[in-house]
């Protein structure tokens, strides 16, 4: 895969992306990263940690979360981007749905848009990212941030997941966006229940239908303080227990907070899957 000069190679190792959130209010490391020095200095402690892609983020996307105007994300991503791509030399992501903060990432220097809307949230994402001759990664999420986790109900939580996330590959690919540069995330905890969570992750190969790279993000969700009774802080073990799992059930990448523990599980499950 190869975004904006930068090549990710898939299949031979699972990939740990890196969260860098720098926002005031994440669920679990808001306000951390706001200073850009700070935030400089975490990317290089997660790359020296094994990430190979960091995932910036200038919006909090958590339960109940407002959103921030373009100025607002803008003002909090572009410096950071900056100066961390020229720290690393790792992919940059950018979580963000809104096609101008996309644009500007792109030219400032990142390889990759998150966009937690699957393209929902602004029709002109889908150019913009193909205009950039950018990686795109689709996360299926049910609602918004500020109502997704009020009783979200499905049918089959499976399959209409992977029925959205096959409309807006369709969308993505229809806008001209390269098909091997599209990623695919089933949104674990947008719009989900912990027994929805659980479903997800035990079909998790069905996803293979999607003929597209596969990314999980379980870092320290609720669902895994539902199982083990644990706040955010202590949902380490809980995570990686994860991350071996969707490697096992096809995961090209895993997006996570606690990078070290998570590469050397990720590590040991490739020798023993791979």
């Amino acid at each position: 895969m190869n975004c904006r000069g930068k090549t990710l190679t898939l299949g031979a190792r699972t990939h740990v992306m890196g969260i860098l959130n720098v926002t005031p209010d994440s669920f679990s490391d808001g306000g951390r990263y706001l200073d850009v020095q700070q935030a400089v200095a975490h990317a290089k402690s997660m790359v020296a940690e094994g990430a190979t892609l960091i995932d910036i983020g200038g919006e909090s996307s958590r339960p109940g979360a407002s959103p921030v105007s373009i100025d607002e994300e803008l003002a909090r991503v572009i410096p950071v981007i900056r100066a961390i791509v020229g720290a690393v030399d790792v992919l940059i992501s950018v979580d963000t749905y809104k096609s101008e903060v996309a644009r500007q990432a792109l030219a400032s220097g990142a390889h990759l848009i998150n966009d937690i809307t699957a393209l929902r949230g602004d029709p002109a994402m889908a150019s913009v990212v193909a205009e950039m001759e950018a990686g795109l990664i689709l996360m299926h999420i049910k609602g918004t941030p500020r109502t997704m986790q009020k009783a979200p109900q499905y049918d089959d939580v499976v399959g209409e997941v992977c029925a959205s996330l096959q409309e807006s590959i369709q969308t993505a690919e229809a806008a001209d966006v390269a098909a091997e540069r599209i990623i695919v995330d089933p949104g674990i905890g947008f719009g989900k229940t912990a027994e929805h969570n659980i479903e997800l992750l035990k079909r998790l190969t069905e996803f293979r239908s999607l003929n597209k790279p596969l990314l999980i993000g379980t870092s320290r969700k609720s669902f895994i303080g539902t199982v083990l009774g644990l706040p955010v802080t202590a949902r380490v073990e809980g995570t990686a227990a994860t991350v071996c799992w969707a490697i096992t059930h096809g995961a090209d990448i895993v997006r996570v907070h606690d990078v070290k523990a998570n590469v050397r599980a990720a590590k040991m499950t490739d020798a023993l899957y791979r």
